[in-house]
């Protein structure tokens, strides 16, 4: 089985930043739910802290609820 490289550690991002759709937005599916860990590559932590993210920018309205 080959192991996804998380996308946060490869990249070199230490903080994950809900006002940065653009990457949030590469964890999300087309039905607007968040992409699970197994499926992404993400490290556990990583999970955690994009998990916030994208919760807060749903918040902020920057990121829909859910998709039409």
């Amino acid at each position: 089985m080959i192991t996804k490289q998380c996308y946060f550690s490869q990249n070199n991002i230490k903080h994950i930043d809900y006002k940065d759709v653009d990457v949030i937005s590469k964890f999300i599916n087309p039905h607007g739910r968040i992409i699970g860990r197994k499926r992404s590559g993400v490290t556990a932590k990583s999970q955690r802290q994009l998990a916030t993210a994208i919760k807060r920018a749903r918040f902020m309205a920057l990121l829909p609820y859910v998709a039409n």
